[in-house]
């Protein structure tokens, strides 16, 4: 794992010993993604700047230096991430006569598929996470690729006639002459969905390369792409069109191999190694895995909290035990949890509203003291049927559905049209009379909840909803319209004969990447601890996609499939209980230890000056979230995560 840099002046401003006064700043920016060795190499014929900091963690000699050139000189390369397959790929370039090696690095060995193979053909050939930027010197051509499922992030846009690329957005800004400016429709799609959808960032003309994809850039300025390589859309659209027939053991069975291979790649590394454990499905049999085919104990990281309801250490605690890992475990306070948020608006670069970026930093920052490496479980639910909302989804419309659309809406009018005191004072008289484990908290915002729900004319409608957290974000942040997104896609819900389905394919190629992969990068990245995903290795997506609904999501079970593989090293008794994610009591806590904090953000006053919100808008969710009338928690979060990273978008901007 590592931190990439660099840039291409085409307008051939700078001279040779200008390029590091200028690369230098972009690299350090990054340094937490690669604290052990760091390096540039700079073109002064054809203004091209390549920057490094390297993470070691295969082949720790000189030999795994980057920027690493190929053995004929034409290719040099910034990499980072990790090329699991990079034993057997080694094997097959040898036997097109390449050699001798320098070392072992996978760095290497892609280098020497790419001068083989070619860029897109070596790609296809590649099983791992990586960003890469590639100095093609006989074609005069940049090209920047990116994995297939978007574990690794890659960052690239203009200024004037140079092109800046990175890892991380600090690394574009730390750029000499940087000039940003906010991209409204970013930051409305940021409000929308808690996160600015690939491929957008949230300054105007930056842009994330998607998963998948290659970029080639040519020395007049011209580009072919970005262009896929393998596509997530494709396989889910292909798969469940084309479905051979075969029993639920049959399919365990290939699923258990599957996952031992990938596992078994991944737990390749120079440096200690380890593993995040919740005790939850995914994350048990990513460990379950690991330990039947390691020596040692393998180790294991989990965080508990005191509020039961939030507390996942005792759960993951019995799975170590069975499996006899080496575990360890931290208790956070909320004061540990809250002493994360001043980092969280320079460790995400642009808004990021996801609030379990603070229990992932805090498990990585565990981790890190013990280990350079650890596997995760993300991933099981997208490709597994975990998440609440395909369920729920089934449910809602499957009660709904012998009610005429136009009753419904009429039905949901009246609940809206209810005033809140009306609704608290029914639900207090139905409260009083039913035992406290039946009573219904947050009446009003259920209620109405309820009624949005009713007014849905199909599951595709309820999905949209569902993911967003500002439906409208224009209510808040007039005169911006969200930019264009793949869930606003009408044509894809009828491209499956499930509507669960095409819910997780969706997931797939929208929160899995822009969301869950982001967080993980980022917290694990900025204490420079390395994360692998094998429940993502394409080879376990596409047999996730070629099973059937059934095998994944029955009579309210979900992950059957992974559950089955599970159970065949941790007994079921030891993973029950209900879906908890990896979340924070953050609606308790804007009303306690984080109100000043958030009173400070959300002031009119400040609203006002700053001229983005709508200051009465704003107001009156955190009035209503601080009464108990409704629970806003995501959509203060969201707010509050854009209010902390615009003030630093603002302090450095005006330094």
């Amino acid at each position: 794992m590592c931190g990439i840099a660099g840039f291409w002046d085409q307008g051939k401003r700078l001279r040779a010993d200008d390029a590091p006064r200028v690369l230098r700043p972009m690299t350090d920016a990054i340094r937490h993604r690669g604290p052990d060795d760091e390096g540039s190499w700079f073109d002064p014929e054809c203004g091209i700047a390549l920057g490094h900091r390297r993470l070691s963690i295969i082949d720790l000699s000189p030999a795994g230096h980057q920027p690493m050139s190929c053995a004929q000189g034409r290719y040099r390369i910034v990499f980072n991430g990790e090329i699991y397959n990079f034993q057997d790929l080694r094997r097959d370039v040898e036997q097109q006569g390449h050699g001798p090696w320098r070392g072992h690095s996978d760095t290497e060995v892609l280098l020497a598929a790419i001068s083989c193979w070619g860029v897109h053909a070596a790609l296809e050939r590649c099983a791992g996470m990586f960003a890469f930027a590639l100095w093609d010197s006989a074609r005069r051509e940049l090209v920047l690729a990116r994995d297939r499922l978007g574990e690794k992030p890659l960052y690239y846009g203009w200024q004037g006639r140079t092109l800046l690329f990175g890892s991380e957005l600090k690394a574009l800004t730390a750029f000499a002459g940087w000039h940003g400016e906010l991209d409204r429709a970013a930051a409305a799609s940021y409000l929308r969905f808690g996160y600015v959808p690939a491929p957008h960032s949230i300054y105007r003309g930056i842009f994330k390369l998607p998963p998948a994809h290659l970029l080639v850039v040519r020395g007049d300025g011209s580009r072919d792409g970005p262009q896929s390589y393998w596509s997530a859309r494709a396989v889910t659209e292909d798969a469940a069109a084309s479905r051979a027939p075969a029993s639920e053991a049959e399919l365990a069975d290939e699923l258990d191999a599957l996952l031992r291979n990938a596992i078994v790649r991944q737990m390749v590394a120079d440096v200690p190694l380890g593993a995040f454990l919740s005790g939850g499905v995914d994350s048990s049999t990513v460990v379950a895995l690991m330990q039947v085919q390691s020596s040692r104990p393998v180790r294991t990281f989990s965080i508990g909290f005191a509020d039961a309801a939030y507390d996942e250490a005792r759960r993951a605690r019995s799975v170590a035990a069975h499996l006899g890992t080496d575990h360890t475990e931290l208790y956070v306070t909320p004061a540990d949890a809250l002493a994360v948020i001043p980092k969280l608006a320079t460790m995400y670069d642009e808004p990021f509203g996801d609030s379990s970026q603070i229990p992932t930093f805090l498990v990585a920052q565990l981790a890190r003291r013990h280990v350079t490496v650890a596997l995760s479980g993300d991933g099981g639910d997208e490709l597994f049927a975990g998440y609440n909302r395909y369920a729920g989804a089934r449910s809602t419309f499957r009660r709904l559905a012998h009610l005429p659309l136009q009753l419904r809406r009429a039905a949901a009018g009246a609940i809206r049209a209810l005033p809140p005191a009306a609704v608290e004072r029914t639900a207090a008289m139905f409260n009083a009379a039913l035992p406290p484990r039946l009573r219904v908290a947050y009446a009003v915002d259920k209620a109405y909840k309820l009624a949005e729900v009713m007014a849905l004319a199909d599951s595709a409608s309820f999905y949209r909803r569902v993911v967003a957290l500002w439906p409208q974000p224009g209510e808040i942040f007039p005169g911006s319209a969200s930019a264009t997104s793949a869930v606003d896609d009408e044509a894809h819900f009828s491209r499956f004969a499930s509507d669960i389905e095409a819910m997780m394919a969706m997931d797939l190629v929208t929160y899995l990447p822009d969301d869950i992969l982001v967080k993980v990068d980022r917290a694990a990245m900025a204490v420079g601890l390395e994360t692998r995903v094998p429940l993502l290795d394409h080879r376990v997506v596409e047999f996730a996609w070629r099973a059937p609904l059934g095998a994944k999501l029955s009579g309210g079970q979900t992950k059957r499939l992974l559950r089955s593989v599970l159970h065949r090293y941790v007994p079921p008794a030891l993973i029950t209980g209900p879906k908890m994610g990896f979340s924070l009591p953050v609606g308790a806590w804007l009303r306690g230890p984080l109100r000043a904090w958030a009173e400070d953000l959300l002031a009119p006053e400040r609203l006002a000056r700053e001229g983005l919100f709508d200051a009465v808008a704003v107001r009156r969710a955190w009035q209503e979230h601080l009464d108990g009338r409704r629970n806003w928690q995501h959509r203060l979060w969201t707010l509050l995560m854009f209010q902390a990273w615009h003030e630093s978008w603002h302090q450095t901007h005006a330094a």
